[in-house]
């Protein structure tokens, strides 16, 4: 058992080092002997989990490592695993928490998963709902996560239309937005799809860093005080963390 900790441990560490790493720097990070590593690599260099390359003999990823991760990339489901962090949201925000998707196609962001609240006056958005990018929280949280190249591509495309009196409607204003979304993490709609509905979202990332899905929080403006704003943001930026890691995902570096 000791033997199988260590060697996950190990491999872990050499798929934090893409461009591999050195017998002496792999053992002095985990705290082994240089002889006790080697063993434990060559074990799994056997089974094609690890391999050695160049010159300096560094220490890599092998295939076997990417057959057993692509059998996760092929199983994993996005709704099963949300829906407790869905759940356990929810109670803590006391609002009806979302799970929504991206059509890249149609560049709209999709209900697809929901754990409504108890209160009588509450969203109801059906699930296939589909709402725009630009006025709504998880959208704008999505466009946050872009490069302005593509960005601009998708503003050209889909425009900003009018819905309510507080919809954005000139990129500029939406890109002062969006860089304040970068800054705290989370994106906030105030009534600009629905008058009266406010909401708070943070994005869920892929094993490419790619931001395809996120987490909203959504209730009445009664309920959703400008006090709550941060309180919330702060919850759906956790549990978008908690799903992106059940995924397999890494989170997107600003910067």
């Amino acid at each position: 058992m000791q033997s199988l900790t260590r060697g996950l441990i190990l491999l872990e560490r050499i798929a934090a080092a893409p461009a591999g790493i050195m017998l002496t720097d792999l053992s002095m990070q985990v705290g082994l002997p240089n002889s006790t590593t080697h063993r434990l690599l060559s074990t799994m260099q056997q089974m094609g989990f690890v391999q050695q390359t160049g010159d300096l003999g560094l220490w890599s990823i092998g295939v076997r490592a990417f057959t057993v991760g692509s059998g996760f990339l092929g199983s994993r489901d996005l709704s099963t695993l949300a829906m407790p962090v869905l759940r356990r949201t929810m109670e803590a925000a006391g609002e009806t928490s979302n799970l929504v998707v991206f059509d890249t196609d149609a560049w709209q962001s999709v209900v697809v998963g929901q754990v409504q609240c108890r209160e009588l006056m509450r969203m109801l958005a059906p699930i296939g709902g589909r709402l725009p990018l630009h006025a709504s929280a998880a959208g704008k949280a999505f466009l946050a996560a872009q490069e302005t190249e593509l960005l601009n591509r998708i503003l050209q495309k889909t425009g900003l239309p009018h819905y309510t009196e507080h919809t954005i409607t000139t990129p500029a204003q939406l890109k002062e937005q969006l860089q304040r979304v970068q800054q705290q993490g989370f994106a906030f709609d105030d009534g600009e799809h629905a008058l009266g509905l406010r909401c708070v979202a943070s994005c869920i990332y892929d094993e490419s860093s790619q931001a395809f899905a996120a987490i909203s929080v959504s209730g009445p403006k009664s309920r959703i005080p400008d006090e709550r704003i941060t309180h919330l943001g702060s919850l759906v930026m956790q549990a978008a963390s908690e799903i992106t890691q059940r995924y397999g995902g890494r989170p997107r570096k600003n910067g």
